[in-house]
């Protein structure tokens, strides 16, 4: 997906609910609605359990990511895609990693990658709009206007700063019905000129008389700069005592204010410092690999592997970023077959990646076929609110069934509890 179609999948889903606001003018930061005015401060507590998603927009090719190296129809399917058995980052004698993976490669021999085989859900759609918001919304069968995540936060009565997204515009996933998360610009928020500060906190304070709407609109103004503010302490922050002689963060400038790398960079800036945020939100666009896709992918997928190696790295100091638990996904796979552009379209299931000091490394579910197809695309093994489920249950320490609109999730043992 191209970053004008990601933005455009955002614009158009952020509304959900009418809970989100769309990131305005040069500030690139997003309001935050339906939630009320609450005193604040840091969780000292650095034993609680952290989920950050990662979105993978666009589509990943999931077949030449954990790559079915040793299946002959793999390579009769994409002569000129498919890797050869040895360029595999072999993870048994069946599957192997793409070729650029090498740190999710040591991730899986520390045992702490887990790949999930075959996630998808039931009736595929190939909409980019419609696949990303039924993984967003975990609701296949019918549109519904929050996230799955958002619906936790008004189960929880949680605060604004609970739900993080380092992203241009909120995403449906962190909007739920009376509360909803944060969408925080990478630089935090810088104030055009002319704008004072002290005038846009007043925005803030609440009225005599002023009807609900408004007290609403007053209260997300304060949640608004009460996460700025929390994002600005975190990149100025000390290391906690007590964690080591950590190393500086480094520098960002080079991806750019959207790169993954910088989003999770103030991710671990955020874990470090105590932040009482529990479920963060960060993506990479741009896997709509229909042309020359090899090139393309490994230049994604590399950049994946570098930022999450380093971010798992820096995070396995600290007792905080022990606690810290990643999900990778994207909104579907590709077609088994090749097209004639040397790149692969639209397709269903995919595997998905679940990483971190408490994972319980391994493969989960079953490699979907090559041959019993369902009209040229893979048959999913694993219904990906099962995933989610588990990410709900373990990570999260809630009722799936609760958020998940009444599915049962079937839990996956992905998570470890003796962290």
């Amino acid at each position: 997906m191209d970053p004008l179609t990601r933005r455009r999948f955002l614009l158009a889903s952020a509304a959900a609910g009418g809970a989100a606001a769309l990131a305005a003018g040069g500030m690139g930061l997003a309001e935050l609605l339906a939630t009320a005015t609450r005193d604040h401060g840091p969780d000292p507590d650095d034993g609680i359990d952290k989920l950050v998603l990662v979105t993978l927009y666009g589509g990943n090719d999931g077949l030449n990511t954990v790559i079915p190296y040793a299946d002959p129809a793999y390579h009769s399917a994409r002569p000129e895609l498919a890797y050869a058995p040895e360029q595999a980052l072999h993870l048994d004698d069946a599957l192997g990693l793409n070729p650029v993976l090498t740190g999710l490669k040591r991730l899986w021999d520390d045992k702490q990658l887990a790949v999930v085989l075959g996630v998808g859900y039931p009736r595929p759609d190939r909409s980019h709009f419609r696949s990303m918001d039924i993984w967003q919304t975990a609701s296949p069968e019918v549109p519904v206007a929050t996230g799955w995540v958002g619906r936790w936060l008004d189960g929880t009565n949680a605060p604004a700063e609970a739900a993080v997204s380092f992203e241009p515009v909120l995403p449906p996933l962190l909007v739920g019905g009376t509360r909803v998360g944060a969408c925080v610009a990478v630089g935090g928020l810088e104030l055009p000129g002319g704008i004072d500060a002290e005038l846009l906190a007043a925005l803030g304070q609440p009225q005599a008389g002023e009807s609900d709407l408004q007290a609403r609109a007053a209260a997300a103004y304060q949640d608004f700069l009460q996460v700025n503010r929390l994002v600005h302490q975190a990149q100025q922050a000390n290391i906690p005592s007590g964690t080591g002689d950590l190393p500086p963060l480094p520098s960002t400038a080079t991806g750019g204010g959207s790169s993954l790398a910088a989003q999770l960079a103030l991710v671990t800036r955020c874990v470090e410092a105590g932040v009482p945020t529990r479920v963060y939100s960060v993506s990479l666009g741009g896997f709509d690999t229909h042309a020359n896709e090899r090139v393309g992918q490994e230049w994604l997928l590399k950049q994946l592997d570098e930022a999450l190696s380093a971010f798992l790295q820096r995070l396995a100091r600290t007792r905080a970023g022990r606690r810290v638990t990643v999900a990778v996904y994207s909104e579907f796979g590709r077609r088994v077959r090749a097209n004639a552009s040397d790149g692969t379209d639209h397709g269903t299931a995919g595997p998905l990646f679940v990483l971190g000091p408490g994972v319980a490394g391994g493969l989960y579910g079953e490699q979907p076929s090559l041959v019993d197809l369902d009209n040229g695309d893979l048959k999913a093994t694993v219904d990906f609110r099962d995933v989610l489920g588990t990410l709900l249950g373990s990570v999260l320490q809630a009722d799936p069934g609760r958020y998940l609109n009444g599915y049962q999730a079937r839990l996956l043992p992905l998570v470890r509890n003796n962290r």
